[in-house]
């Protein structure tokens, strides 16, 4: 057995035992994942410091950002529950489109939402609505939940601005806006067949616990003084406003600018929350005469459930990061470099298999452009816009225990592995294939 195929069985092993000690043995999930990670980086012949200085490495690298988003967000999520703004705009989105429909209303509010903003970002901001939601509808978690996740997760992959889309659009050379339009076109049909359609059909088969923590404290309660619908979807949509400014400044304005510096700064993701959680207290807070002391109180309140949270998104980011740096990324690069495939379905090979390897799309996208890149410019007739949404979708594939995202789900849905399984990663399937089927659809007309 060559060294490369014997760092991918030791993958498979490593994904194998994860399964296995947290849906079997109910070992928490943080232990196993430290657990495993560490012996994987052992057996795939790292030394063993330079095995816990990778893991220690993933988890830093994945919550210095996760973090601060998951604190700051769930903070305003809770002020938007406290004060009645979440279930103001819940009604009017179920007035609007009324209840049989409100699953489609959240996958298009996720997908324009997510263009702009990380899907960390957009998951924290509009949950809060996913829940208050499901709690007036009486509607599954799941049959509403699935739809935002999907709706956020195909921009995410596909669509610049976000970075793994802009590098990809750097190496294959692509059109910015071509790539943009193309994305639209392939990602509405992906998200409506992960979302909405697939939740329709999943929702009834899954089982979720009666309670369920992040639920109790970010779904809004009836109020009798609510905030106006308008200044409450605009506290929210605050961080997509400012990150829109931000990527605009990008596009039109002189690098030396000092307004486009600005624009930059309050158009960080973590600024750019910031500014709408303390915004929040006078827009949301005001109409409910709520003190400073009642402020933090919410505030202190909602971060008590999201400590084993971020323990084990951060431990998934370890096991990330030991896999990358054992090498079994670039085992995946040297096999697919020996097939002869068409630039397009290369470029989905690879990015899912080094998705389903190491567990981040981004890491995905962003190595399979570096990869496909030269054999693609060097193949005639090959469309640079088309192999960036291959790309993207490729790396969506197969999320399991080995990415952060799934951990995020299952512990905000307050779902099992096997359930986040069914859920989260066959929706995440969905739009990869359904993604690659689109872009081949669209190839034959442009």
């Amino acid at each position: 057995m060559t060294a490369d195929a014997r760092l991918l069985l030791y993958a498979l092993l490593a994904v194998i035992a994860l399964v296995v000690l947290i849906a079997r043995l109910k070992l928490h999930p943080f232990i196993a994942l430290v657990s495993v990670s560490l012996a994987m980086g052992v057996a795939a012949g790292m030394p063993p410091v330079a095995a816990v200085k990778a893991f220690q490495d993933g988890v830093g690298n994945v919550l210095g950002f996760i973090a601060i988003v998951v604190g700051l967000g769930t903070m305003l999520g809770k002020m938007m529950a406290e004060s009645g703004a979440a279930t103001r705009i819940a009604t009017t989105l179920i007035d609007l489109f009324g209840e049989r429909r409100v699953h489609w209303a959240i996958m298009v509010v996720a997908f324009i939402v997510g263009i702009p903003v990380f899907f960390q970002v957009g998951f924290v901001l509009l949950i809060p609505l996913v829940f208050t939601i499901a709690r007036r509808t009486g509607m599954s978690l799941v049959k509403i939940g699935i739809p935002l996740v999907a709706g956020l997760s195909v921009v995410h992959g596909m669509l610049p601005p976000h970075p793994a889309a802009m590098l990809a659009v750097a190496a294959y050379k692509a059109d910015v806006g071509r790539t943009i339009l193309y994305g639209l076109l392939v990602g509405l049909p992906t998200a409506a067949l992960a979302g909405p359609i697939f939740a329709t059909w999943i929702s009834p088969r899954i089982v979720l616990p009666a309670e369920n923590p992040i639920a109790k404290q970010l779904e809004g309660e009836s109020v009798a003084r609510m905030p106006g619908f308008g200044i409450s979807l605009f506290t929210v949509l605050i961080p997509v406003i400012l990150i829109v400014l931000a990527s605009a400044a990008d596009m039109t304005l002189d690098p030396a600018s000092s307004v486009r510096a600005a624009l930059h700064f309050v158009g960080h993701p973590i600024v750019a929350l910031l500014l709408a959680l303390l915004f929040s207290f006078w827009s949301l807070g005001r109409p409910r005469h709520f003190t400073r002391e009642q402020v933090m109180k919410f505030c202190n309140d909602c971060l008590a459930p999201t400590a084993t949270i971020l323990l084990v998104i951060g431990a998934g980011g370890g096991f990330n990061q030991v896999l990358v740096q054992s090498g079994v990324g670039g085992a995946i690069a040297k096999m697919a470099i020996g097939s002869h495939a068409s630039p397009l379905i290369l470029a989905w090979v690879v990015a899912a298999l080094i998705r389903v390897a190491t567990g981040s799309s981004t890491v995905a996208m962003t190595a399979a452009a570096g990869i496909v890149a030269p054999i693609a410019l060097a193949t005639p007739g090959t469309n640079a816009e088309l192999l960036v949404l291959a790309t993207g979708a490729g790396a969506l594939v197969l999320s399991h225990v080995n990415d952060a995202g799934f951990w995020l789900i299952k512990e905000f849905f307050n779902m099992t592995v096997p359930q986040t399984l069914k859920t989260w990663t066959v929706a995440e399937t969905i739009i990869g294939v359904a993604g690659l089927g689109f872009t081949l659809l669209l190839s034959l007309a442009v």
